[in-house]
């Protein structure tokens, strides 16, 4: 018997993309064709409330093809939820979403979804910033800030990954609809990963090449990527792999401080106390006397130190208690989702 072939759902947020839908769906169309002897395929166009023709572009080209279906929003709801309705409405075994700019050329699909399907994967990333990646024509500002993101994320992520904010990846279809996802923007994409973490997904990442020499003779558009917004959005993403870290790491190092003005305040206080010309019958009193002088002395580090040594306790009881609500989260978020996949069957 003929083996069924997978099918790819190529899933395409659009917003405010007049000028280039036709010309890029028609090359995605043209590449899935060739694709056609190993998979089937369909495309997800989702116009997330465009305020030019995308909305109409989008429907004539799902009028001209019937592997292309479109979802419209009636408002701009941003990235991720774009993404979201993408995913519900995709039929695929496996989801690819894909930039309509094209800035992560059509043959990325081929090996996202190879690579997914042949290594088993759940997720599969398209990692620019990986060894054997590259990117081309790229604003350096915003490759700048884009690898800072991106290294802090991994910084802060128990698992090591390249490339935590792209979009451009490949997904195992009865895996991502059982994913509960709840961002809105850009912060879909980390989420995505960290919750697939949660769940002990096989997340890949492949070599990609990042490419704006066409976006860049192109007429600008008026949608997409507020690059100080996006930036924003990964730091704070940053704090949803292990927010502990953070409180734990400045409670640690404001310690330190509080601990070396402490230990000053006592060795000067011991060296003092063999100077004091004081009638005292008892240790416990000269000390007193030594403290008071250095007090005298050097009232600003008693201050300092008292200070540092209180925010020390609190940033680092704060710490714990995030790390007991994150355990906390992942335990029911794993209860959650295995009781779901369990309903569905």
């Amino acid at each position: 018997m003929r083996a069924i072939k997978p099918k790819l759902s190529i899933i395409l947020p659009a917003y405010n993309e007049e000028i280039i839908i036709k010309k890029n769906v028609g090359r995605i169309v043209e590449y899935l064709y060739n694709l056609e002897k190993k998979y089937n395929w369909e495309i997800i166009l989702v116009n997330d409330g465009s305020k030019d023709k995308t909305g109409q572009f989008a429907d004539e080209l799902a009028g001209t093809n019937s592997n292309v279906r479109t979802f419209h929003h009636e408002t701009n709801k941003n990235l991720g939820h774009a993404i979201r309705t993408g995913i519900n409405k995709a039929n695929g075994d496996c989801l690819i979403v894909l930039d309509l700019d094209l800035s992560y050329s059509t043959n990325h699909i081929e090996r996202l979804a190879d690579t997914l399907f042949q290594q088993s994967a759940d997720v599969v990333i398209a990692s620019p910033y990986m060894p054997g990646g590259k990117s081309t024509a790229v604003p350096k500002n915003r490759l700048l800030l884009s690898k800072v993101v991106n290294r802090f994320m991994r910084a802060a992520a128990q698992e090591k990954y390249y490339t935590f904010t792209g979009m451009v990846r490949a997904y195992r279809g009865d895996f991502i609809k059982n994913v509960n996802l709840k961002t809105k923007d850009y912060e879909i994409n980390p989420e995505i990963l960290y919750k697939s973490m949660i769940l002990r997904a096989k997340i890949l990442e492949i070599p990609a090449h990042l490419d704006w020499s066409e976006q860049n003779n192109e007429v600008r558009r008026t949608s997409s990527i507020r690059i100080l917004k996006g930036v924003f959005s990964g730091l704070m993403s940053g704090f949803i792999f292990r927010p502990y870290i953070f409180f734990l790491g400045v409670g640690i190092f404001t310690l330190l401080i509080s601990l070396y003005i402490i230990g000053w305040i006592f060795y000067h206080t011991f060296s003092v106390m063999p100077t004091l010309n004081v009638d005292v019958n008892f240790i416990d009193d000269k000390f007193s006397f030594a403290i008071a002088q250095v007090f005298q002395d050097r009232p600003h580090a008693f201050l300092i130190g008292g200070f540092t040594f209180v925010i020390a306790l609190l940033f680092l009881g704060i710490g714990f208690l995030s790390l007991q609500s994150k355990r906390y989260f992942e335990e029911l978020f794993h209860l959650g989702t295995t009781n779901l996949i369990i309903s569905k069957k």
